[in-house]
């Protein structure tokens, strides 16, 4: 199936021109898919992590309609995958694919520039729902510990190392 035309956009850093209305679509999707669709409280879904974070946003051109986004947090000695999120209607396009792919990406990109991580990988976590754990493996994250609640739903900590040589 050949997905509508979309484009991918790096949400501007904090105090960035654009960052507000852009990080704002971001919201919306993610809203969109864990508040209305999935169930989960609406006080959850903005955290203290937003601010900093590096927000990745897919929409639609030329309509500009945001369909997808996903977050990274960059930590003391690893990054975070999280709030990965694509309307229903457009999943059946891989989308989710491109995002991950995208803040991969992103994180070799700052990990070579920043540092972090070793001389030739870096490390990505994400708390995968259980449900799509299988989802997070095909990018080799592979799961650590025990499953656990977040926010009333059963999750997994899944763990990739990506080459910063590739």
């Amino acid at each position: 199936m050949i997905p509508p035309a979309h484009e991918i956009i790096v949400v501007p850093a904090a105090g960035q021109p654009g960052r507000e209305e852009l990080r704002q679509q971001c919201y919306d999707v993610r809203i969109d898919v864990f508040h209305r669709e999935q169930g989960f409280p609406l006080e959850t879904e903005i955290d203290d992590y937003d601010e900093e974070a590096t927000h990745i946003l897919l929409r639609l051109v030329p309509s500009g309609q945001p369909i997808g986004t996903i977050r990274c947090v960059k930590l003391k000695d690893y990054y975070k995958l999280t709030r990965l999120a694509v309307l229903k209607d457009y999943r059946q396009y891989r989308f989710g694919r491109l995002l991950v792919e995208s803040l991969h990406d992103y994180v070799k990109s700052d990990a070579r520039a920043s540092g972090l991580g070793g001389p030739d990988t870096v490390k990505v976590v994400a708390h995968s729902q259980i449900p799509v754990k299988g989802f997070y493996s095909k990018f080799g994250y592979v799961p650590e510990g025990e499953e656990f609640d977040e926010d009333g739903a059963p999750h997994q900590k899944m763990v990739a190392r990506l080459s910063l040589s590739e």
